[in-house]
């Protein structure tokens, strides 16, 4: 099985998590701009598709609690 995370804390101490599972790969930071920043480099240097808000991953749900 080949999976990896990783993170980042940028500039604005904030994290930018990238969950990576076989060629999957899912997103995760605090604000929505570092995620477009994120994806547009990868984006670049790899053919990608935007599958857009995940809802499962590996089985699991993911809920989406955007007021939290």
């Amino acid at each position: 099985m080949d999976s990896r995370v990783y993170f980042r804390r940028l500039e604005n101490s904030y994290l930018v998590y990238l969950l990576l599972y076989v060629d999957d790969i899912l997103i995760r930071a605090k604000n929505m701009s570092n995620i477009d920043v994120l994806k547009r480099r990868l984006n670049a240097e790899f053919e990608m598709k935007d599958l857009c808000a995940a809802k499962k991953i590996l089985g699991m749900e993911i809920l989406h609690d955007r007021a939290g």
